[in-house]
Order: structure tokens, then C-alpha cells, then sequence
């Protein structure tokens, strides 16, 4: 048999598809695995939701091919989401494309604008998949690191003496994980300024806005910001529709029809009905993220507490479904103390390494977990 491509020799399997495998694996031996790294939603859809999915079913055009650009009312409704909530005006019919989540957009913006040899600006620590996409699509990935010190912002002395001649791409994650860092949109109109000067895309992922913050932003809301830049969202995490796989990119026009070339050519277009349940869900009002909140504030109280107890330091104005969280003293590697919690007390958390050198000293809770499990944990590490 013929080898498989050069480029898989760039990455490895994805570190929550091998993890995880081990834990449904202690689960089988019969080990009480309580599961806190995963930022997966537990809790349902709105009702409203899933009625406009189970009436879809029985449309004519739901067993059909749709469009790869989305219905025409989907688009509608993301451009009003974001009139709404960002106060950004979008043309439902140039400058917004729907996806099949927001992952599939990081494949697609990589493969319209890179070649084998080009560079991408990706955050440390940041989300893995910046980086494993580069490295498939045979570009280099260049790291601009994050640190505690600076609030997780990025340090525009250090991006100032770059060598960005090769630089096509730069990822930004805002609010941001794994940290939980919102921005302060001078970051943004600074970065929008450094990527026009040197013509570099930025592409901001913004799929945790709307999770326990004061006010969510969009880079799109910054002074020349279609000039320059992207914006991935998702249904995933503000909408507890993350299986439904629901994504959207927004930008400027012909930069929006660069990445629909490719997609035009990875699949057939999204289900009738998710498109449909994706509409109800972008009508929601304050008051579905406002009930959202009060939950995530409350299971957020619960694992502060179990981080005390643990003896983990953490930022209380963090947001997003994640507390991130410096280990505690004595401990000095984040997988070996996640797999010793494991091991001890059949508690699985994120170690802060896997996304990137900078996540070295950290871990990561997930608050997608039920109160009453969280109780439960924090049983488990009674003294």
C-alpha cells in the first residue's frame, strides 16, 4: 500500500479525540469519570428550536440538496443577529456565509489564501486547531505569545519587530480561550491597523461572546474593520447547539467569495432542518442568554470554589464557559497533575499544555458540568 500524504507527518491526532478515548475506556473498567475538560455543552436547545427543526421534516425541500450559501432566510437572520447584538450591518447577500460549524470555517479561510511556504500569526496559548490546519495546509505556523502579565493581549512591541513578509494569516480569539480574556476593542482597532499596514487577514474567532459578559463584541464593529478582517461565530456555545454543527463567516464581500470556493467544493450544503433551527435560535432575545448566564454564574461560583480548594489561582472578571487557572504550588507539570486528579479522584480537567508553550503552569475547567456534579467533585477533594 502507497504512503499516506507528507503532510500528516505535521500533526498528530487531536488531544480531546485520544484523551477521551482513554476516559470512556476507565469508564468501561468502571471507574466514576466525572468529565470537566470538554467545553461541550450539557444543556438543551430552546424549545423554539427544536419545534422549527421537527416541523421542517415533513417540508418538501428538506430531503433535497441545499445552497451552499444557506438559505437566503438564514443569512437574513445572522446579518439581523448581528445588526442586534453587535450593531455591525452585514449584507445577507455578499458578506455572510453560513457553515457547518465554525471549525470547518478554519479549514476553509486556510485553504483560500494559503500556500505550501506561507506563514499564519497564531496565538500561545490558543485553540490547537489554528496551528494542525496550518501545518496540513503546509504553511509555518509563527506564534505571538500571551501572557498573564499583559492580560492575555497581545504585545504589539513584540508583533512590531516581526519579519511579516510571509505572513498571510493571523488568528485572533476574543473573548479568548483557553484564558477566558475579553478585549478591549483599542486591542482591536490596533490589530486592525497593524494587519492593513502589512496586508495580512486577520480572522477573529468569536465563538464565546454572549458567555458571561457584559456586553459581547464583534471585530467587524471596529472603525475599517472590513477592510481587513473575518469573523467566525457559532451556535455552539451561546445557543447549546454544538452537535448541531451551525457556524457562520462575515466579512467583506470578495473575501467572503474566496472562502465559498472552496466550500462549494467540500460538501453539498447544510440539512434543511438545522438551517431551520438555526433561524429560530437567532431570533432569540437578552432573556435566553440572560437564563443561560444565571446557570454558568452559578456552576462558575462552584468550580472557583473547587479551584480554592485545590489551591489554583484564577481571574474572577474571566468569561466563556472556561476557568482557567495557574496550578497549584508544588505541582509543576499540568499533565502529570491532570492525570495524578485522574488517577486519584476520577476527575478529568484540561492541562493548560496543549494549547501552546504558554499554557505551560495552567489548567482548564469546564463549566459545562450540572451543579449537582460539581457538588459532587468537590466532595471528592474534601479533606
Amino acid at each position: 500500500m502507497k504512503t499516506t500524504a507528507r503532510r500528516l507527518e505535521s500533526v498528530q491526532e487531536y488531544y480531546f479525540s485520544r484523551k477521551l478515548r482513554e476516559v470512556a475506556a476507565r469508564v468501561k473498567t468502571g471507574q466514576p469519570i466525572i468529565n470537566m475538560g470538554i467545553g461541550s455543552p450539557d444543556l438543551p436547545a430552546h424549545p423554539s428550536v427544536i419545534a422549527a427543526l421537527e416541523k421542517s421534516l415533513s417540508h418538501p425541500r428538506a430531503h433535497m440538496y441545499q445552497s451552499y450559501q444557506g438559505l437566503p432566510e438564514l443569512r437574513e437572520g445572522i446579518s439581523d443577529f448581528y445588526k442586534t447584538h453587535y450593531q455591525v450591518t452585514l449584507d445577507p447577500n455578499s458578506e455572510v456565509l453560513p457553515l457547518m460549524g465554525s471549525k470547518e470555517g478554519i479549514m476553509h479561510i486556510s485553504m483560500a489564501f494559503l500556500n505550501p511556504g506561507d506563514q499564519v500569526l497564531i496565538p500561545n496559548p490558543g485553540y490547537p486547531t489554528y496551528a494542525s490546519v496550518t501545518r496540513l495546509m503546509e504553511a509555518e505556523a509563527v506564534y505571538y505569545d500571551l501572557a498573564e502579565r499583559n492580560n492575555w493581549q497581545p504585545d504589539f512591541t513584540a508583533l512590531e519587530k516581526l519579519d511579516t513578509t510571509k505572513v498571510k494569516i493571523m488568528w485572533v480569539n476574543y473573548p479568548h480561550m483557553p484564558t477566558g480574556t475579553d478585549v478591549d476593542p483599542a486591542v482591536f482597532d490596533r490589530l486592525i491597523a497593524w494587519a492593513k499596514a502589512r496586508e495580512i487577514l486577520l480572522v477573529n474567532d468569536n465563538p464565546y461572546s454572549f458567555v458571561l459578559t457584559d456586553k459581547p463584541q464583534s471585530i467587524l464593529s471596529r472603525p475599517g474593520a472590513k477592510e481587513v478582517a473575518l469573523e467566525l461565530n457559532s451556535l455552539s456555545k451561546s445557543f447549546n447547539m454544538a452537535g448541531w454543527r451551525v457556524g457562520m463567516l462575515s466579512g467583506k464581500a470578495t473575501t467572503i467569495q474566496s472562502v465559498l470556493k472552496v466550500k462549494s467544493n467540500m460538501d453539498s450544503g447544510m440539512f434543511y432542518g438545522i438551517q431551520q433551527g438555526a433561524i429560530a435560535a437567532l431570533k432569540m432575545n437578552q432573556s435566553w442568554f440572560d437564563e443561560l448566564n444565571q446557570i454558568y454564574h452559578r456552576r462558575r461560583t462552584l468550580v472557583e470554589k473547587l479551584a480554592n480548594r485545590l489551591g489554583a489561582q484564577f481571574d474572577s472578571n474571566s468569561v466563556g464557559l472556561f476557568v482557567w487557572a495557574k496550578l497549584p504550588q508544588g505541582a509543576k507539570n499540568s499533565e502529570t497533575y491532570i492525570d495524578k486528579i485522574l488517577d486519584e479522584h476520577h476527575v478529568f480537567i484540561t492541562p493548560g499544555t496543549i494549547f501552546g508553550s504558554q499554557g505551560a503552569g495552567y489548567i482548564r475547567f469546564s463549566l459545562c458540568v450540572p451543579e449537582e456534579t460539581i457538588v459532587e467533585v468537590l466532595k471528592r477533594f474534601e479533606s
